[in-house]
């Protein structure tokens, strides 16, 4: 069988050879993009400033400032032939801040204390933040640390209390969120009528709806108030004899017998001199006629002074409150002669408070008892030595609560400078006495003296136990 022989033209071996000198070129000219951007790293400055970078290129990062690296964990990517980076595990953490610290009278807020992480600042009711309410751990002094100090929380001030004509009040050493002022008027002067005050004797310091220290209300008046000798005819009083009648003072009245009471039985010496609610008058008992019904805890509906032989009213009860067989409500008819067909009185059920308010350093002077209702007042005050911040008067809420808060007592402050003054010269008189027996000449023992005579003559007069020879 015979040998054939291929032989290709020239010019094709020379197009084969320029084919894949393009395609090697080609391959070579095929390059990554810039890596994506990490947040927590950067590609090192040799890397930093080129635009591309050729298959199997390595570049290398470095940690961002407020990152370090993590132990075991590769800087490095690699270019790969498919033109992507190669993947890896996150290699910086966030670097940690030391936590800021407690906030006295306040609250801290933190869930995070890495790179970037903020803290929060905010005071307790009846204190103000003084300094930044927010700061934010950042990169310092080639680590990280919070852009701020803590702030501190200081009591809410109170403007001085108002001054009133003809009183004062008990001052204070400072006007601060729960300080209670009471009022007291003057004396008057001999021959002249007295002051009576008028209004709440106490107020305190409390927050408005902007959180500025305010006073709870405005101060009582101290003022001279007279009520003229009420009188009622067909009747007489029971309680109030007077004769003298000025602000506060109550009268109770009761009719003859025969006559009933249109009216309530017990009036007060009002600020503007006059009885509230009016005296009473007494009528004649008729057969056609009644006064209004008497109830406790509850009310008249409707309520008139008088009302004719077979008009009904309604009796309600007050809240906690109800007739013998349970009910809230019942209806009355009048029966002539002031006589009322049915008429009870509502009972209330008690709603107690577990126990009496407790106070540090202060005690409950009237008003205490085992169980409080609704209502139920208590006031307060502090030991010797010791201020009141809130009021001294307090009215249970009911479930646990009083109105305002139960007040604090705290330290005076005079009583606080004498006892550093106390300790300062118990302080000095130690230090004197020191010196004295160790230090001035006169307290040297003879084994620290100079001459044999020097310590023979101090050993006579000193307990040290020596050899003078």
């Amino acid at each position: 069988m015979g040998t054939v022989s291929v032989s290709c033209p020239a010019g094709l071996g020379l197009l084969l050879l320029v084919m894949v000198v393009l395609l090697g070129e080609a391959r070579a000219e095929e390059r990554c993009m810039p890596p994506e951007r990490l947040q927590y790293a950067e590609l090192t400055e040799s890397f930093s400033t080129m635009q591309s970078f050729p298959v199997g290129t390595t570049v290398t990062y470095v940690c961002r400032p407020g990152y370090m690296r993590i132990p075991g964990k590769s800087l490095n990517r690699t270019c790969g032939e498919d033109l992507r980076w190669s993947q890896t595990e996150e290699f910086c953490a966030a670097r940690r801040c030391t936590h800021p610290g407690e906030l006295e009278n306040g609250i801290v807020h933190v869930t995070d204390l890495t790179f970037g992480s903020e803290a929060t600042f905010s005071c307790h009711t009846g204190f103000r933040i003084r300094g930044n309410s927010e700061i934010t751990c950042v990169v310092k002094n080639k680590g990280v640390d919070w852009d701020g100090v803590v702030p501190f929380c200081e009591r809410v001030p109170c403007e001085p209390p108002p001054t009133i004509a003809n009183g004062y009040y008990t001052e204070a050493a400072e006007y601060v969120y729960q300080t209670t002022v009471t009022y007291k008027c003057n004396d008057a002067l001999k021959g002249e009528d007295p002051y009576s005050l008028v209004g709440t004797p106490s107020i305190f310091c409390t927050l408005d709806e902007d959180l500025n220290g305010v006073w709870s209300g405005p101060p009582p008046q101290c003022k001279v108030v007279k009520c003229e000798n009420p009188k009622v005819q067909n009747g007489k009083k029971v309680t109030g004899f007077g004769p003298l009648y000025s602000y506060g003072h109550s009268v109770a009245f009761e009719c003859d017998p025969g006559y009933f009471m249109i009216g309530q039985d017990v009036i007060t010496c009002q600020e503007n001199n006059t009885w509230y609610p009016p005296k009473p008058t007494c009528e004649e008992i008729t057969e056609d006629r009644c006064g209004a019904p008497k109830i406790s805890h509850g009310q008249v509906i409707p309520l008139q002074s008088e009302y004719r032989s077979g008009e009904s009213v309604r009796l309600r009860c007050n809240p906690h409150c109800a007739f013998p067989d349970g009910a809230e409500e019942i209806t009355v008819t009048c029966q002539g002669q002031n006589t009322w067909s049915s008429v009870q009185n509502c009972a209330c059920k008690p709603v107690h408070s577990d126990s009496s308010p407790v106070i540090s350093h202060g005690r409950v002077i009237y008003g205490q008892k085992p169980e409080y209702s609704v209502g139920d007042s208590v006031t307060i005050e502090c030991y010797a030595g010791y201020t009141l911040h809130g009021s001294d008067r307090i009215v249970y809420m009911g479930e646990g609560k009083w109105s305002p808060e139960v007040p604090t007592c705290h330290l005076s402050a005079y009583v606080i400078a004498i006892i550093c003054v106390i300790t300062v010269v118990l302080v000095f008189l130690a230090a004197f006495w020191v010196y004295k027996k160790f230090f001035s000449q006169g307290g040297l023992c003879p084994d620290q003296l100079n001459s044999k005579e020097q310590r023979q003559e101090r050993a006579a007069k000193t307990d040290c136990v020596t050899d003078v020879t």
